[in-house]
């Protein structure tokens, strides 16, 4: 499964939303209605999933679908 697919699962999932709603460009606050704890908890998800680190100061600059895809993409090489 690819990186998309995976954190697409993983998002409807913690947020409870519909599949369709989960595109790139898809704002997590803005779009998917995801408050700060939301977050904390995507983050921490993606870390368990990918077996990564997201520091903090990376975690604020994730704020779209295709943010996160990318920085996963780019820690798991």
């Amino acid at each position: 499964m690819d990186v998309f697919s995976k954190v697409k699962e993983i998002i409807v999932d913690q947020l409870g939303i519909d599949e369709e709603e989960v595109t790139p460009d898809a704002s997590f606050i803005d779009d998917l209605g995801a408050d700060s704890l939301d977050i904390v908890e995507l983050i921490m998800a993606f870390e368990e999933e990918f077996d990564i680190e997201i520091p903090d100061e990376d975690a604020e600059k994730i704020t779209t679908v295709g943010e996160a895809v990318e920085y996963i993409e780019s820690k798991i090489g």
